[in-house]
């Protein structure tokens, strides 16, 4: 075969492997779709829904079997998505766990995922978040949450179907990014730095007036600024507030955006939406997500904490518990 013939044949193979390489990209996503978006994606192959509405969200499979987006898996969270280490709740799996778990769900690299919530409460959509960020801390980029959930789908009359859907397994293999994700012994390191450790709970619980169950201790790690996640999320449209008004209430607590941020709760997943609402939509480049949060810090007691609550905090939980 003469060189000139030769060489048109490669370049039109190589320009084959090109257009069968854009045919089975995954589609690009932003961190939020809209149900328009979703829609006009479902019959793609490499678009998984993943639809988790759980007793987390005071729903269950069976309201998944009997009505949710057509082709979506269900996954319950918190299901194989956190585990107990040391007595710790809700902190990350094993990497390996999460590829066997994902591979089962039929996710791999070239392929886009949407993960739906309920569509109810700021807590609930935290369970997309935490999600969210899982895939994005494995290497996972095309990830993105239905804006409004399940409840937004319904309201807009799109498509439902009923029944189980059995995933197709395929091969998911993390890359993990270790920047997106501290420990105690690094946030401890943080103490005294220019380090913004943001604590996502309620003022009662960041106050010390209250705290969560697996907690030893009340109060918060010293030095950190509170930003209740709740403050993103319009409970009446069910969703994340606009973006413009988002960015207005974050920059009212930190208005530098290279900064380096450390978020936190109780368990990490307060903490998710609010590394969501900075990292993915506000431009905050620089910020990670502390997994054993309060829960894990109060359990060391070499560990300081700061708290407004007093002894008169004590006697009057007392005697709460006393008649309760």
């Amino acid at each position: 075969m003469p060189l000139l013939t030769k060489l048109a044949a490669a370049l039109a193979f190589a320009g084959s492997l090109a257009l069968a390489q854009v045919a089975v990209a995954a589609p690009a996503v932003t961190p939020l779709v809209t149900g328009e978006w979703l829609e006009r994606h479902l019959e793609r192959d490499d678009v998984i829904v993943i639809d988790i509405r759980s007793p987390f969200a005071k729903s269950s499979r069976e309201d998944y079997l009997k009505s949710h987006i057509p082709g979506a898996v269900w996954s319950e969270y918190p299901g194989y998505w956190r585990t107990e280490r040391d007595g710790v709740v809700g902190v990350l799996p094993s990497v390996d766990k999460l590829e066997a778990a994902l591979s089962e769900l039929g996710v791999s690299e070239d392929k886009a995922v949407v993960i739906v919530p309920h569509g109810t409460t700021s807590s609930e959509f935290g369970a997309a978040a935490r999600i969210y960020w899982t895939f994005k801390y494995l290497g996972h980029d095309a990830v993105a949450i239905l804006d409004g959930g399940f409840n937004g789908w319904v309201a807009e009359g799109r498509p439902l179907a009923s029944g189980g859907v059995t995933p197709v397994g395929d091969m998911f293999i993390a890359n993990p990014r270790d920047s997106y994700l501290v420990s105690t012994q690094q946030v401890a390191a943080k103490l005294d730095s220019d380090t913004v450790l943001l604590d996502g709970r309620p003022e009662a619980q960041f106050s010390g007036l209250e705290k969560h169950g697996k907690a030893t201790r009340f109060g918060r790690i010293p030095g950190a600024v509170g930003l209740d996640q709740a403050n993103f999320y319009d409970l009446e449209a069910g969703r994340l507030k606009d973006r413009e008004e988002i960015a207005a209430l974050v920059e009212l607590t930190i208005s530098d955006k290279s900064a380096e941020i450390v978020s936190y709760c109780n368990t990490g997943h307060w903490a998710a939406t609010n590394w969501f609402v900075l990292h993915e939509l506000a431009g905050y480049e620089n910020v990670s997500l502390y997994d054993e949060s309060m829960v894990g810090w109060s359990r060391d007691e070499a560990l300081p904490i700061a708290s407004e609550r007093t002894a008169f905090d004590d006697i009057k939980d007392f005697f709460r518990d006393l008649l309760g």
